[in-house]
């Protein structure tokens, strides 16, 4: 599993308004204290409250008031795929975070639960043992919470809560600024003029739930072929392909090195796995490889749009939708000098507006719009055209 892009914000001092607020929920005592001292030894966060249920957390809600929620799924008496509607419904606001073993069941009742309003969700180590083992754990889960805490704070939607504790319950650190990518004035360039022949996709924190609201508008209309990079590991890429089938009623699976690029078929790149594409005769073949990560990323999707920029020149149309740091920045402007066309997703309907606000103030977009936008637009954009 490839690390995720740590640098979407600061990690040095506390926002200007106090520590992000955190409350941690699994039922192992050793992994509640090993997370939660982890997050207290970072000056932008802190843990006001635990719990080793769903139950218990529900319990605990009003009184702690926590922005953020690191959910286990598997726990005794309500686990956290139940627990997950009580705590939006309790504080709706709040984002939640899953944490999940890397099986195929868990990974499952991951894309389920992000459908149910979960922020996001982040794969765990099986033990204790494991998790002490590895750094990257720890470094993606921190990164996740400091993302979506600073997203909360900013999004136009949030409400401005403030923490029930006593200030002197809560402990004093730094403050500071915590920026986000993205930021900074947004200039349109104009679309390409030669019709879309393949379109590309390319999301991390909060992709899954957005892709899901996309094809649902799309759904039987699939008519170029799909090439989508989604941060995320393996196993979690092959469930989010068998859902994405069901959503768009076209088929949808992980990418084969090789292949050729079918019209109306939608191709994930495998955890792990950068996906390429590259012109061989008269068709397109997509290549697979395990190159360095790329913006702390595999698969990035950097090096698909470079590749999907030789390949298709003016004819490609990419999608940036919502995610950490600036993957997709590179590449777009290797889509748009090659004249084709990018967009982005818009900051109030982002999770984190990290990756499409990097290419929308980069000036590399043709246009930035609401998700529920963009399925339209797409649909209008593509009639017609010949892949």
């Amino acid at each position: 599993m490839s690390a995720l892009p740590v640098d979407a914000v600061s990690t040095g001092v506390a926002p200007e308004d106090g520590p992000f607020r955190v409350m941690v929920v699994d039922d192992s005592a050793v992994i509640r204290g090993m997370v939660s001292r982890w997050i207290e030894a970072d000056p932008a966060l802190t843990v006001v409250g635990s719990a080793s249920n769903g139950r218990m957390a529900v319990q605990q809600l009003d009184r702690l008031d926590p922005e953020i929620v690191v959910l286990d799924i598997e726990m005794p008496e309500l686990d956290g795929l139940s627990a997950l509607p009580q705590i939006l419904a309790a504080l709706p606001d709040v984002k939640v975070i899953m944490a999940s073993t890397l099986t195929l069941r868990n990974a499952d009742i991951s894309m389920k639960a992000l459908a149910a309003g979960a922020a996001d969700y982040i794969p765990k180590p099986s033990s204790a043992r494991e998790m002490q083992g590895t750094s990257e754990f720890q470094r993606d889960l921190l990164a996740k919470i400091k993302a979506l805490g600073n997203a909360r704070r900013l999004h136009p939607g949030a409400r401005a809560r403030k923490p029930k504790l006593s200030r002197a319950e809560l402990p004093a650190k730094p403050r500071g600024r915590v920026p986000l990518c993205g930021k900074g004035p947004i200039v349109l360039r104009p679309a390409s003029k030669q019709p879309p022949r393949v379109l590309t996709i390319g999301s991390s924190t909060g992709g899954p739930q957005a892709l899901f609201r996309l094809f649902g508008f799309l759904k039987n209309r699939v008519r170029l072929p799909i090439l989508i990079t989604q941060h995320m590991p393996a196993t979690f890429t092959t469930i989010l392909a068998e859902h994405l089938k069901r959503i768009a009623g076209a088929p949808c699976r992980e990418a084969v090195n090789g292949e050729p690029v079918v019209a109306g078929t939608i191709y994930i790149a495998p955890g792990d796995w950068h996906m390429t594409v590259e012109s061989d005769a008269n068709q397109r073949l997509i290549r697979l490889n395990q190159a360095p990560p790329e913006n702390f990323c595999r698969p990035a999707v950097d090096p698909m749009l470079r590749s999907l920029a030789r390949a298709y020149g003016p004819n490609v149309l990419s999608l940036i939708l919502t995610g950490m740091g600036h993957d997709g920045l590179n590449g777009g402007r290797a889509v748009a000098e090659a004249g084709g066309t990018v967009m982005a997703q818009d900051e109030a309907t982002s999770v984190v507006w990290g990756m499409p606000g990097a290419v929308a103030t980069g000036g590399l977009c043709s246009a930035v719009l609401p998700i529920d936008e963009i399925g339209p637009t797409l649909e209008r954009m593509t009639s017609g055209s010949q892949p």
